[in-house]
């Protein structure tokens, strides 16, 4: 569900007296120490630059942290949050003023809430490993946190429906105060008794580096014998990594936007929706910790490195097949067995992944990301795109550009 954007009231009159209503005064109780927090400032900044200026009241902070003292008797208009624990869920909702939360940690707090879609990142996680051919799998995820327990969840009941296992591991919350080389000796332990090949997510891209630490500690080769993806597309942790950690990148910056887009509708008179907003990912970014397939027929291997590397300059099933020594119809049938769709789809597939980074990253003219991705027409990419997204290359472009 997205947030429609509303219009908004005029700016009232300038005048001492209404000058605060035109300026509305928000506190902003969102980490600075993590990528999902600092997206979401920045989506919350997009907002602001975009529509009516606002005084925004923040500090650095960590999202193990309590609320700030000063919101006690802090005399503001609104409130946007991350609500990690009862403290700071009391504390806002003491202060009697409107607030956003956009983690949705706390249970029953009653405040409207704007998160990231964790099912849907579990999905598009499922789809890439499974999609490499990897038939064990493995999630470790961090207890007491929803968000973590959702991803594992739903990532589990569809590896489960593909008709794997998946192994769980649960790290402690930093706050839990646990001897960090104890564990990471667990953690190691656990990767050791794995089968392998293996494929694991984590909850996170914090969590993600720890098992790359483990690998290494433990002596198995990543991404051969291990491959590892995270979830925040954290830049520099994923790059410092070892080796680099594949990431799935949540619409965090959405979310601070769609967020200060309600706060804004709700202090001028709106309505609060019922309902929580969830914002799908934005995609995977690949790096070297899952560059690998793990496929044991050797032709389906070359036909799938084949189609990564060339999907986008207009290769057709003929092409792929003539780089393998077998015929169309047998290469058609070990691939539906191995992968569970066709050498047609997997072209697909590619050609899109591209299309949305280039949406993500570059101001390119769609017509010109037509041609660049093995599209003639740009008709046909917006067909294919809409089929793939549920959005057309426009709008997927618009949601993910704030």
């Amino acid at each position: 569900m997205a947030w429609a954007s509303m219009t908004l009231p005029p700016y009232p009159k300038q005048s001492k007296s209404n000058r605060r209503l035109t300026r509305p005064h928000v506190a902003l109780i969102v980490e600075t120490s993590l990528a999902s927090g600092r997206e979401i400032l920045r989506g919350i900044a997009c907002y602001v630059r975009e529509h009516r200026p606002w005084s925004i009241y923040h500090e650095p902070r960590d999202l193990e942290d309590v609320a700030p003292e000063w919101l006690a008797n802090w005399k503001g208009d609104g409130i946007i949050a991350r609500v990690q624990n009862r403290q700071i869920a009391d504390a806002v909702r003491a202060t009697k003023l409107p607030v956003v939360d956009t983690l949705g940690l706390v249970p029953e707090t009653g405040l409207p809430l704007v998160h990231v879609d964790d099912h849907a990142i579990a999905q598009l996680a499922a789809e890439h490993l499974l999609g490499s051919g990897f038939t064990h799998f493995g999630y470790c995820g961090v207890e007491g946190a929803n968000w973590s327990a959702q991803r594992g969840d739903h990532f589990n009941r569809l590896i489960s429906e593909a008709g794997h296992t998946c192994h769980r591991y649960q790290l402690r919350s930093q706050s839990a105060q646990v001897a960090w080389e104890r564990e990471q000796g667990m953690l190691v332990e656990w990767i050791r008794s794995l089968p392998k090949p293996v494929a694991i997510l984590a909850c996170n891209d914090p969590r993600g580096q720890r098992v790359l630490e483990a690998c290494g500690r433990t002596g198995v080769m990543v991404p051969d014998e291990v491959a590892v993806m995270g979830v925040d597309n954290d830049e520099p942790l994923c790059e410092v990594a070892s080796p680099p950690l594949t990431s799935v990148q949540p619409d965090h910056r959405q979310v601070g936007y769609q967020a200060a887009e309600l706060l804004e509708s709700i202090l001028f008179g709106g309505q609060a929706p019922q309902a929580p907003i969830y914002l799908p990912p934005a995609g995977i970014f690949p790096r070297q910790s899952t560059d690998v397939i793990a496929i044991e027929d050797k032709n389906v291997v070359r036909a799938v490195r084949f189609i990564r590397d060339f999907a986008c300059e207009g290769i057709s099933v003929e092409d792929v097949v003539e780089q393998v020594p077998v015929s169309r119809s047998v290469l058609q049938r070990r691939f539906k067995q191995t992968l569970g769709r066709s050498i047609h789809d997997e072209i697909v597939q590619q050609r899109i992944k591209r299309a949305r980074q280039l949406l993500m990253e570059s101001d390119i003219p769609i017509a010109t990301i037509a041609k660049m991705v093995g599209y003639q027409h740009t008709e046909y990419l917006g067909v294919v795109f809409k089929t793939q997204t549920s959005m057309t290359p426009g709008q997927f472009r618009r949601q993910h550009r704030h």
